[in-house]
């Protein structure tokens, strides 16, 4: 700010200022904006000193943006995203060459003159008077450091940007105002250095940092003395002097900026002229901006990572305010990403299914009892090309996260249905008819008092050999609908939307799942990051986590850095030990002998999971997992649109696609890969015996010691052999209330094929 001296007197720029008077200063403006002489003259008159001084002096300088880096769980960098290509450096980290060039060039006088050149203001209105019209201007480099902080502070409004460039007498008038102020707080060398690094130098780079890297791929500190005069004629201006695109009209400005070194004695004549025989040099490095330029195939998890960024409170209390930080840049992110992971998801898709199938693929891993987002991986790149199946929906995730409206998991929505009748108290020995077909049980009981007595539509098992009578093992690994329909008429709907809530299961379009029968048979839409998690919970034992995919930031602010506050995954008991116990119990099974067997990863590692496809073929799922890592695979036609019969994908031919067939040997080389080297624990299991075989019924006894497979009432209570207190559930068998009766239309077969 302006300061008076001790005793009152003014500061040595506001008496400049007094004894130019406003004739002069108007001069100085009017020069300012390259308007004719006349003009200027003609307002001499109109203004006083006074009027000036009342001008504020509190100049704003907001930190100048930066790029911002990503980077995986291990360091390494993932992407760089930026509203503006910048990274600041020092003075001491710029070539003495640049410095020398750019003084040279735009105001020679500089370390002569104080925010206005009072030479050069004289200059400027004889050469514009001759000319009659805009012939030069006679803005130092203070001034012009204080145009760009307004420009920099205007952001991406174009209102704002207009607004600071805009050629008005008051807007010169401010700028000097504040060009004193700069002047007097901060120094010639801190002026230099603040210029230098907010200057704009085409090419999408800010600063000379970031010109010195696209022009010659080498640091501002290592410019030599051609290279360094190319880049300060850039400044005037950078499209007319663009290297890139005009080296001849580049050419002829650097050498102008080296005659004029050779001019003020920055270097001798014979320098110069040795320098301007050389060719420019260019090195160029492209832009290197945003997720499109991810490694490892990490694009859609850089974009998640921006949503997490844009939408989570912990960063700004409005989005508004969230997104002025994202667009101010200067952060380092470190994500949760795995790059072993990450890699082998992206290599097991490439090879399983190609960019120009009809259908494609995401996948996701997290990391069971931390949340963290481990890959997110998907067979169409990141990009806008839509000829190449370029997208840049995340097909991994929400709606709102820069996601679609998701997809039916099928079967894969199964073992919600069985954890929450186990927690319930239903045993995993429980028994039911399981016909090929039958009609949906009703009425069945639904959330907050609800009955849904719908009648008229039937479910079909895939094929017409599977016929129960079924118990949970062999229903579950066989993926038998009937069995599944069967168990979520027994135990009501609200018991299983309810579960769904505390695994984190949720419709991918923000909806509420609907209170029908049919959602066992997954007929609600969702993403393969839900599914992920939601079979997490059951590899760490019944504790469910949020996903996280941000471990730390720290922001760059001017030479100082900060951590900010990121977003913790909070972690809840979803079940009980014993029931995700059972769960893992069963789905092992799933692996070993069931749908899912093409996705078992072998009897050195254990691992559970269930296969998913939908009806008509539009969507197949493999979710599995290990103690230490959960994924999920689904494979489809983002438009829905595409059955998968009759298909090539991967370049393998399908007369139908299976959850087992294609989404599970998927599952399998991506799991492989990212556990590789890793530990390998082993589930929690508990012993499920074996439904008594048809030839040895059981006694069907009231005291519930063996249930009767025949399909009587009298198999025992729902807490299996013994009121529950055996160490080996026995097999029961029981037929909910009404289940001959007829069913509903509406209810829809959904998904649930295996």
């Amino acid at each position: 700010m302006s300061k008076k001296r001790s005793g009152g007197g003014l500061s040595p720029t506001q008496q400049a200022a007094k004894f130019l008077g406003v004739s002069v200063l108007a001069g100085a403006v009017m020069a300012g904006i390259a308007l004719p002489a006349a003009g200027a003259l003609g307002l001499a008159a109109k203004g006083t000193v006074e009027s000036f001084d009342e001008l504020p002096t509190n100049l704003k300088t907001p930190p100048l943006s930066q790029r911002t880096t990503i980077l995986d769980s291990e360091g390494g960098t993932i992407a760089t995203v930026y509203s503006r290509d910048r990274t600041v450096v020092d003075l001491k980290s710029i070539s003495p060459y640049m410095q020398k060039a750019i003084v040279a060039i735009e105001d020679s006088r500089f370390y002569q003159h104080g925010a206005v050149d009072l030479k050069g203001v004289l200059r400027a209105l004889n050469k514009n008077a001759q000319s009659g019209g805009v012939a030069q201007g006679a803005s130092t480099l203070t001034q012009q450091l204080v145009k760009n902080v307004a420009i920099e502070e205007a952001g991406d409004d174009p209102t704002k940007v207009a607004e600071a460039t805009q050629q008005t007498i008051g807007r010169k008038i401010r700028e000097l105002k504040y060009a004193i102020q700069l002047e007097e707080e901060l120094g010639k060398k801190k002026i230099l250095e603040n210029y230098l690094n907010i200057t704009f130098f085409g090419q999408q780079a800010y600063g000379v940092e970031a010109a010195a890297q696209r022009y010659f791929s080498r640091h501002a500190k290592d410019l030599d003395l051609e290279q360094s005069a190319l880049l300060a004629g850039i400044v005037q201006s950078p499209s007319r002097y663009d290297p890139v695109n005009d080296e001849a009209e580049a050419t002829k400005r650097r050498n102008t900026v080296l005659q004029r070194m050779a001019e003020v004695g920055d270097v001798s004549q014979a320098e110069a002229d040795k320098a301007k025989e050389r060719p420019l040099g260019l090195k160029v490095s492209k832009p290197k901006n945003g997720c499109i330029t991810a490694v490892k195939g990490a694009g859609f998890f850089c974009d998640y990572v921006r949503e997490v960024f844009l939408t989570d409170p912990v960063f700004g209390k409005t989005k508004e305010a969230r997104a002025k930080v994202w667009n101010q840049g200067g952060l380092t992110i470190r994500t949760t990403m795995d790059p072993q992971a990450q890699k082998s998801a992206q290599n097991s898709i490439k090879d399983h299914v190609y960019q120009s199938d009809e259908v494609a693929t995401a996948a996701t891993i997290v990391q069971p009892g931390t949340g963290k987002i481990l890959a997110m991986g998907q067979s169409r790149p990141y990009g806008i090309n839509n000829k190449k199946n370029e997208t840049t929906l995340n097909l991994s995730v929400n709606s709102d996260m820069g996601g679609g409206a998701g997809y039916q998991p099928g079967s894969t929505f199964k073992p919600i249905v069985a954890a929450a009748a186990i927690e319930g108290g239903k045993p995993a020995t429980q028994i039911y008819p399981s016909p090929y077909k039958m009609d949906y049980p009703a009425p069945v009981q639904a959330c907050n008092g609800g009955v849904w007595n719908e009648k008229g539509v039937s479910v079909t098992n895939e094929n017409t050999s599977e016929k129960g009578p079924y118990d949970m093992k062999t229903a579950t690994a066989k993926s038998v609908n009937t069995y599944y329909v069967s168990l979520i008429s027994d135990i009501g709907i609200c018991p299983v939307t309810e579960m769904a809530a505390k695994m984190g299961v949720e419709r991918a379009d923000g909806g509420k799942i609907q209170q029908r029968p049919s959602i066992a048979l997954g007929t609600q839409e969702v993403s393969p990051l839900t599914m992920a998690n939601a079979y997490a919970t059951f590899a760490s034992r019944g504790m469910y986590c949020t996903p996280v995919a941000i471990e730390s930031i720290t922001q760059r602010v001017g030479e100082k850095s900060k951590s900010l506050q990121v977003p913790k995954s909070t972690c809840s008991r979803a079940m009980s030990e014993n029931t995700a116990d059972t769960i893992n119990t069963l789905l092992k099974g799933v692996v070993e002998d069931g749908t899912g067997s093409k996705a078992g990863l072998g009897p050195s590692r254990d691992s559970a999971g269930k296969t998913g496809t939908t009806d008509e073929r539009y969507a197949a799922w493999f979710v599995g997992y290990t103690p230490n890592m959960a994924g999920a695979v689904w494979v489809g036609d983002p438009a829905h649109k595409r059955k998968m019969q009759n298909i090539r994908i991967g370049g393998e031919w399908n007369e139908k696609v299976f959850g087992g067939q294609v989404p599970g040997p998927i599952w399998r080389d991506m799991m492989s890969g990212a556990l590789e080297g890793k530990d390998a624990p082993q589930f929690n299991t508990v012993y499920i015996p074996d439904m008594p075989k048809k030839e040895d019924p059981g006694k069907g006894n009231n005291d519930g010691n063996n249930g009767d497979n025949r399909g009587n009432d009298n198999g025992g209570n729902d807490n299996g052999g013994n009121n529950g207190n055996t160490t080996f559930p026995t097999p029961t068998f029981s037929i909910p209330e009404g289940f001959i009766q007829g069913q509903s239309n509406g209810n829809g077969n959904g998904g649930g094929h295996g």
